[in-house]
């Protein structure tokens, strides 16, 4: 039976149309922007020579960057400092996902998981960008970005364990109607959403801040997808660019 390219019959921009960034996290970053991008269609697969090549070169630029400065002077990596300050993280405790990321590039290699995690990976340090995967069929209801009361429901790994934390009051989380899918606007993902080796459907979110362009940010956006339809050339995809009014 050839492989359909909808698999899933997801309504992706029924969900990109009720995704929403609440006024203050706005109101924190005026500057901020989301792009989202939706794909259905994906046929699971380990890692390949192509998506070891991105790697490969995406480990390279990150040893690339740290010669002449550390990580932490990377321009999109000292705003998004700024931006977890801002609502009360500390940045050299809790890194956003692009610092952590470029870090782990430039130290030891990026991680091999599956070639849908190993390509978003890359793309996220090539175009140094903090950039999200998450498994879309898992989602209850569209994605929002809010500042929490603290009383909504993370899961995660604790100790080996599998726990149920919660936000920080006033934190800045994305969630859905079922609770939060990444604590500290894009630090640490949830069990719930994460992508697996069965993943179909998935939702990517490329976070930026000044000085990041939105011209910057579509490229990164257009080189993912690329790099996705290497292997699923029918993939069904959408996009919404969230931004301040």
């Amino acid at each position: 039976m050839p492989w359909a390219a909808d698999v899933t019959g997801i309504d992706l921009q029924g969900i990109l149309s009720g995704a929403f960034v609440a006024p203050e996290v706005f109101a924190l970053r005026p500057d901020y922007r989301a792009l989202l991008i939706a794909v259905d269609g994906i046929r699971p697969a380990a890692g390949d020579a192509a998506s070891e090549a991105l790697l490969a070169r995406a480990e390279e630029s990150a040893r690339g960057a740290v010669v002449d400065a550390p990580v932490e002077e990377e321009p999109h990596v000292a705003a998004w400092r700024e931006a977890y300050r801002a609502f009360g993280a500390k940045p050299q405790r809790t890194r956003n996902s692009l610092e952590a990321l470029l870090r782990r590039a430039a130290r030891d290699g990026l991680p091999r998981v599956n070639r849908l995690t190993d390509v978003y990976n890359a793309v996220c340090v090539l175009h140094r960008l903090p950039l999200g995967g998450e498994d879309l069929s898992a989602y209850q209801g569209p994605p929002r970005l809010t500042r929490a009361t603290g009383a909504e429901p993370f899961d995660t790994v604790a100790g080996g364990q599998d726990v149920v934390e919660h936000p920080l009051p006033g934190e800045v989380v994305w969630g859905d109607e079922a609770g939060v899918t990444c604590r500290m606007w894009n630090w640490r993902q949830g069990r719930r959403t994460r992508l697996t080796d069965e993943t179909a459907s998935a939702l990517f979110i490329l976070d930026a801040l000044d000085p990041m362009t939105d011209e910057q940010l579509q490229a990164a956006a257009d080189d993912l997808l690329v790099h996705l339809r290497e292997a699923d050339p029918d993939l069904v995809v959408a996009q919404r660019l969230i931004a301040a009014g």
